[in-house]
């Protein structure tokens, strides 16, 4: 965990900007000895964000499956795949 004071944010951007990018962690900012901000890269961010909506749709599915909604076996969903990339091939298609 990278802990630095606030002020080390407007001395030593480039350093903390390089931190957060190299280690793809946080870096924990203080104001006088408690936490205040927390600065990451964007591109350490942007993945952040992306698992927290796939755990989200994730925990969603799984509520719907305990509360009875219908599920599919291998061959159903391989089915429904062929069938959407046949549709898919056929689309662009004139007859």
């Amino acid at each position: 965990m990278n802990i630095r004071p606030s002020a080390a944010i407007r001395q030593n951007y480039n350093e903390i900007a390089e931190m957060c990018r190299s280690t793809e962690e946080p870096v924990f900012l203080t104001k006088n000895g408690e936490g205040d901000l927390v600065v990451m890269d964007i591109d350490t961010y942007n993945k952040r964000e992306k698992m927290l909506k796939l755990r989200e749709e994730l925990l969603a599915v799984e509520e719907e499956r305990l509360h009875g909604s219908k599920g599919y076996t291998i061959d159903e969903v391989a089915a429904m795949m062929r069938n959407a990339i046949k549709e898919a091939a056929n689309h662009g298609k004139t007859e």
